[in-house]
């Protein structure tokens, strides 16, 4: 019974994903009909101008939003489940500024241009920065805590944003050029520049949505999992791979885009329940939703300019975030006075 409800929600996630990338494909300054729409996928006209701002424009800037959303709200639900902190996302935790400070120091200094090696650049930045995160909240005797790890997180993001900043006021004439790194933006990719990369997004999904059971263990508590013979070391090692790998995708794909890792996964939580088997291939749909509708918004709200993706997903995330801060605060003080 409740594996068929779980089967309906996910359905209703996958029509409410269908619905945002057909608006996204028809919605625009342009606006196009869903008929036309439909005829540049199955007779495709070159000169019909609707056509060609479906294949070259809107249909990559779609597949773009799908796959960085999907890969940053998977991030997010896997880091929350490696650190069990409902406040962890691979932007407050510094992975994200990691590696959007090994482009911009690629870029600036190296002239590198070049989307796959920005990928491996990314993967590179943001693993430092999370190693540097875990290392800087495992210092102490208590060891690592969700407190001390929020800390580290914010202290690793400012020193990586401190330093991109540093880079950009050196090299100013490479700034144009850069700029929509920092906002984060899915506009202006081509499907020639998003390919190489789909294919290594889609297996750390599947590679996650592989891991679910795994996970559902490993979260009842280390020495339960050790006990049902789970190598809990191995497979935080292999959660933290994919979120660096995931996040580093998205970063290299479209910038810095804030807030999803954090509020899909919740999202997810209140819809899908806990379990990680329903609760990954959930956030994957929620997180690839969400992004589309702020891509939308974003075209519209100062016409004919657009806002940057990772402002209008700032908006959304900055009042649930202070929601779920005030929320942990509240219950820790409640389990003071219970227990004081």
């Amino acid at each position: 019974m409740l594996r068929s409800f779980r089967s309906y929600q996910l359905l209703i996630a996958l029509l409410m994903l269908a619905t945002a990338f057909s608006a996204s494909i028809v919605l625009g300054q342009t606006s196009i009909s869903l008929k036309t729409a439909y005829q540049a996928f199955t007779q495709y006209d070159p000169t019909v101008i609707d056509h060609i701002i479906i294949t070259t424009t809107r249909l990559s800037r779609a597949l773009t939003a799908i796959f960085v959303g999907s890969a940053l709200a998977v991030a997010g639900a896997l880091m929350q489940a490696l650190t069990r902190n409902p406040l962890a996302s691979p932007g407050i935790l510094g992975i994200n500024a990691g590696a959007l400070f090994g482009i911009v120091l690629s870029a600036t200094l190296f002239s590198v241009a070049s989307l796959q090696y920005y990928v491996w650049i990314a993967f590179t930045g943001a693993g430092i920065a999370g190693g540097m995160v875990y290392c800087l909240g495992a210092i102490g005797r208590d060891g690592l805590t969700p407190v001390k790890l929020v800390l580290a997180g914010a202290a690793i993001t400012a020193l990586f944003v401190s330093f991109t900043q540093g880079l950009l006021v050196v090299n100013q004439e490479g700034l144009d050029s850069i700029l929509f790194w920092l906002a984060g933006s899915v506009a202006g990719r081509s499907l020639e520049i998003i390919t190489p990369v789909l294919p290594f997004i889609t297996l750390m999904l599947v590679a996650s949505l592989l891991l679910g059971r795994h996970i559902n263990i490993l979260i009842s508590g280390e020495d339960v999992a050790r006990g049902l013979g789970q190598r809990t070391v191995m497979m935080k090692w292999l959660m933290g791979l994919i979120v660096v790998g995931l996040a580093g995708s998205a970063v290299a794909i479209a910038g810095n885009i804030a807030f999803v890792g954090l509020i899909v996964p919740h999202m997810a939580r209140a819809m899908f329940g806990t379990d990680y088997r329903w609760m990954l291939p959930g956030c994957a749909m929620l997180g690839a939703t969400l992004l589309l509708a702020a891509d939308i918004m974003a075209r519209f709200l100062i016409m004919p300019q657009e806002v940057p993706i990772g402002v209008m997903t700032a908006l959304l995330g900055t009042p649930f975030f202070i929601f779920l801060a005030r929320r942990g605060m509240t219950s820790g003080k409640k389990r003071e006075v219970q227990y004081g």
